[in-house]
């Protein structure tokens, strides 16, 4: 059984506050199609309260990982435009050592997001 797993932490720039309450879906991504793994909303530390992906599920591979943002901005009263900028973000990233935690973080303002392998 592989031993890593897979977290997020997501943190708002523009207040400089944790983003909390904000939905995040993981999936992976198997020959051009998406299956949806996990869903799950970030804690008052813009965390997950468990990893997206255990290490009893966690395998190499592609994976999406969509962060709700707009929900989020409209729910924390940040004027909205029409259409908002950032609604959906997508990250597709791989996981190509079973044995590793990959952190997937992201910093996110109304106009603007930043993401890194974390540890």
């Amino acid at each position: 059984m592989a031993k890593g797993y897979l977290t997020t932490h997501v943190l708002d720039t523009a207040s400089g506050k944790p983003a909390a309450g904000l939905a995040v879906v993981l999936y992976a991504l198997e020959g051009g199609a998406r299956r949806e793994l996990a869903r799950m909303t970030t804690n008052d530390d813009g965390r997950t309260d468990s990893p997206i992906l255990p290490a009893g599920d966690f395998a190499t591979g592609s994976y999406e990982l969509e962060f709700h943002a707009g929900a989020y901005l409209d729910a924390a009263g940040v004027p909205p435009e029409s259409p908002r900028f950032l609604d959906v973000i997508p990250l597709r990233f791989g996981i190509s050592d079973p044995e590793s935690h990959y952190h997937v973080p992201l910093l996110l303002s109304p106009f603007g997001y930043s993401t890194y392998r974390g540890s």
